[in-house]
C-alpha cells in the first residue's frame, strides 16, 4: 500500500539572516525567521513525511519551545523525521515539492537543493522534484515579506519504497 501526506511551510524575510532553502544556503540580502535555520522547504517535506505516516506534524516532534532545536539545520530534523518513518516500517518513495517566493530567483540552486533532502531521505534524485513559482505580486508573498513551500510525500512499506 502507498501513503500520501502534504505539507506546507511558511517564513517571513528578516535582515541580517542566513537564506537556507531545501538544504542549501543562498547568498540574499534577507534570511528567513523562525526557531530553527527556517527553512520552509525542509520543514515542508518534513511535514509532509510525517502526515504520510500518520506521526502528526513538525512542531509535535520539534516544538519551537525546546531549545535542542534552536537555529536547528532543517535537514537534520528530515533525517530525524525519516528514522521515525522507518521504524515504523515505512520508506520514502517520492517527493514533489513547490516554493513560493518573488525573489530571489531560485531555480539555479534546484539541483542542489534535490541533492540535499534526497540525500537526507535515502533517496535518488531523480524521486525529489523542486519547483517554483511566485505569487504575481498578490499578497504577503507577492510583496516579498516571506516565503511559502508544499509538498507531497509518498511513502510504501519498507522494500517496495
Amino acid at each position: 500500500m502507498t501513503r500520501a501526506g502534504i505539507g506546507y511551510d511558511s517564513h517571513r524575510f528578516e535582515a541580517g539572516l542566513r537564506f537556507v532553502l531545501g538544504g542549501v544556503e543562498i547568498p540574499h540580502e534577507r534570511g528567513l525567521a523562525g526557531h530553527s535555520d527556517a527553512d520552509v522547504l525542509a520543514h515542508a517535506v518534513t511535514d509532509a513525511l510525517l502526515g504520510a505516516a500518520g506521526l502528526g506534524d513538525i512542531g509535535r516532534h520539534f516544538p519551537d519551545t525546546d531549545d535542542r532545536w534552536r537555529d536547528a539545520d532543517s535537514i537534520e530534523m528530515l533525517r530525524a523525521a525519516r528514522v521515525l518513518v522507518e521504524e515504523g516500517g515505512l520508506a520514502p518513495g517520492h517527493v514533489d515539492a513547490t516554493v513560493i517566493c518573488e525573489a530571489p530567483k531560485l531555480a539555479p540552486h534546484a539541483d542542489a537543493m534535490r541533492e540535499r533532502l534526497a540525500d537526507a531521505l535515502g533517496l535518488d534524485g531523480a524521486a525529489v522534484n523542486v519547483k517554483f513559482t511566485t505569487n504575481e505580486g498578490m499578497g504577503a508573498l507577492g510583496r516579498g515579506e516571506g516565503i511559502a513551500a508544499m509538498a507531497v510525500v509518498t511513502l510504501a512499506e519498507r522494500g517496495d519504497a
